[in-house]
């Protein structure tokens, strides 16, 4: 079994989509662990506060099965695959850490290249997994988060029920 840890996130209704995401996530993947969720400022362009949070699942699936789960999973939730990169989203279902694996996959870098500088992926992961170690630094999530520069990072807890 391999675990898996999901980031998820999004602005456009995202009190009704994250439930939406979890409730696919469960009928994909099984039990979930999932850590608070936070509302965070858009990052790199003006909009709506997103709701961000991580999942974390075991599967035998391989990589790229997984991810083919997740893209049905954000497209079910309204994700419009052709929108712009720095803008507004239904939902991003996006893998951080597929156990160990660490390189250039079809679809994905892993671990993913921008936990270690984002806030919203890193926060949650360290509330969800603090003694899991990183796999390229072999340093401790809750090590790296407690060195993280927070300043910018004003998130409000937020409650999905």
């Amino acid at each position: 079994m391999t675990r898996v840890f999901v980031a998820a996130g999004g602005n456009i209704d995202p009190a009704r989509r994250l439930p939406q995401a979890l409730a696919g996530l469960r009928a994909a993947f099984g039990e979930l662990a999932v850590s608070p969720c936070y509302a965070n400022a858009a990052f790199g362009f003006e909009g709506e506060d997103f709701h961000n949070l991580v999942v974390a699942f075991d599967t035998n699936l391989p990589l790229a099965d997984v991810l083919a789960r997740l893209h049905a999973i954000e497209e079910a939730c309204g994700r419009e695959r052709q929108a712009a990169k720095w803008a507004a989203r239904a939902m991003d279902l996006d893998v951080l850490l597929f156990g160990d694996c660490v390189g250039e996959f079809p679809g994905a870098i892993l671990p993913r290249p921008d936990l270690l500088k984002r806030a919203y992926m890193l926060g949650p992961l360290a509330d969800l997994a603090p003694a899991l170690l990183h796999p390229t630094s072999g340093v401790a999530i809750a090590e790296l988060w407690a060195a993280f520069d927070k300043t910018d990072w004003q998130p409000r807890l937020v409650s999905l029920a």
